[in-house]
């Protein structure tokens, strides 16, 4: 296929092809076939002491929220790197990943998300380009309300659930699991 006819979406139709089993993105001059694959999140989810690094979005989607430093995975990068990498970009945060904490299978959105436990090297962090603040918050002072995404619930509470362990197996979720009914520094009071 030549660059001028992937650069033309005219060129291309959605139609099964041979052997294949679902829709693609197939070239009407060439047959090649353009497949569309998950995205893969990666992030951490990183202490200091008794606090959560969170960050809160200075860009689309849920500009103004709160989330975990998390990203798109690069081309030739390991899920670990790329981990490092969104937290330093995020909020310049100096980390060790501990190990992988869970992963979540999003598939109403195609991503596929690694989250690692991870240790914060100094307390020292401040806003990357993409964040208007960080902040290294207790349980009990995160802003549960104002959580940019369902899966940085998810993380918070698989990584509560593990602060005391080493070496256990990571979460690996079903595609659609629900957030959880209350936050988790409220269930500990029930």
């Amino acid at each position: 296929m030549s660059e001028s006819q992937a650069d033309d979406p005219d060129n291309f139709s959605r139609r099964v092809p041979d052997g294949d089993d679902r829709r693609r993105l197939v070239c009407d001059t060439c047959g090649f076939i353009q497949y569309e694959n998950p995205r893969i999140v990666v992030g951490v989810v990183a202490g200091w002491e008794d606090r959560i690094l969170l960050c809160r979005r200075a860009i689309p989607p849920r500009t103004g929220f709160w989330t975990l430093p998390a990203g798109y995975l690069e081309l030739g990068e390991s899920p670990e790197a790329g981990a490092v990498r969104e937290a330093w970009e995020e909020a310049r945060a100096a980390l060790e990943i501990d190990q992988l904490l869970a992963v979540y299978s999003i598939t109403r959105i195609s991503q596929v998300q690694l989250i690692y436990r991870a240790r914060l090297s100094h307390a020292r962090v401040e806003p990357g380009p993409e964040s208007l603040e960080v902040g290294l918050f207790r349980f009990d002072e995160i802003p549960y309300q104002d959580i940019a995404f369902p899966s940085v619930l998810w993380a918070l509470k698989d990584y509560r659930e593990t602060l005391d362990q080493r070496g256990f197996p990571p979460r690996v979720e079903p595609a659609q699991r629900p957030p959880p009914a209350v936050p988790p520094a409220e269930s500990d009071r029930q």
